[in-house]
């Protein structure tokens, strides 16, 4: 039957085993992602599209790490030239050279790492955004669909140029409840994408404090002291930290 329980059900699973099949992958992820950022670095987190908010969930938000940065195509428009009309047509992200333009608006040290969502992992210009961070040295996590990608051929995918893979269990087409006439609705890409990137937070906080280090994180604009102490925070790393809309 056609409905929330359907959706329920399949999102309960896409959870399960994501706990069970992807810790491992998470755990060496937190790991390369807490060397960065003791060293000074800080977390470059790129999507395109819905993988967007992926991305925006691990920038700037309360329970969250401080030393990372959203890049986005609309840098070209808030730090760049571009005129927003430029930006409007969903396609844009498979406009070659596009990552490269991101790249030249931010300030990006050689000690940041990589997270890079996309779901079929193809498109232009995240392949190109983890390209360049490959190249110039930089450790690359994806979260993408192994399903998915796994079915592109004849072309490089994010996948081949991560350090690590996080596979986010979503199938081809990333939704999951087939309609009459074949149809599918209710994707589960974001869902698991943001418990990843919430698992990933948690390892970094965890390796912290096994540290015997207090984690550079956020604390809620909404509490008493908040602003001051995220301030704080945030001036070590000047324009390196660009909250934007997060």
């Amino acid at each position: 039957m056609i409905g929330q329980a359907a959706y329920a059900e399949i999102a309960r699973a896409a959870v399960d085993r994501l706990l069970t099949g992807e810790r491992a992958a998470i755990t060496r992820a937190g790991e390369l992602v807490f060397h960065a950022l003791r060293a000074g670095g800080v977390l470059q987190a790129f999507g395109t599209g819905h993988s967007r908010s992926v991305a925006l969930e691990l920038v700037g938000r309360a329970g969250g790490l401080v030393p990372a940065n959203q890049l986005g195509i609309r840098d070209v428009v808030y730090y760049g030239d571009a005129a927003p009309a430029a930006i409007l047509d969903p396609k844009v992200e498979r406009e070659p050279g596009l990552a490269e333009r991101i790249w030249e608006l931010a300030d990006i040290r050689p000690e940041d790492v990589f997270v890079i969502i996309s779901n079929s992992g193809g498109n232009a210009s995240v392949v190109e955004m983890a390209r360049l961070a490959a190249d110039r040295g930089h450790v690359v996590i994806a979260v993408t669909s192994r399903a998915h990608t796994s079915r592109i051929t004849g072309q490089e995918r994010l996948a081949d140029l991560a350090h690590v893979v996080i596979d986010n269990g979503a199938p081809y087409g990333d939704a999951t409840v087939e309609l009459p006439g074949g149809d599918v609705v209710c994707p589960v890409s974001n869902l698991t994408g943001v418990l990843i990137a919430q698992l990933l937070v948690a390892e970094v906080a965890g390796r912290y404090v096994a540290a015997g280090e207090s984690p550079p994180v956020f604390r809620s604009a909404n509490t008493p002291g908040g602003d001051a102490r995220n301030d704080l925070l945030l001036a070590g790393y000047g324009r390196r930290v660009r909250l934007g809309d997060a």
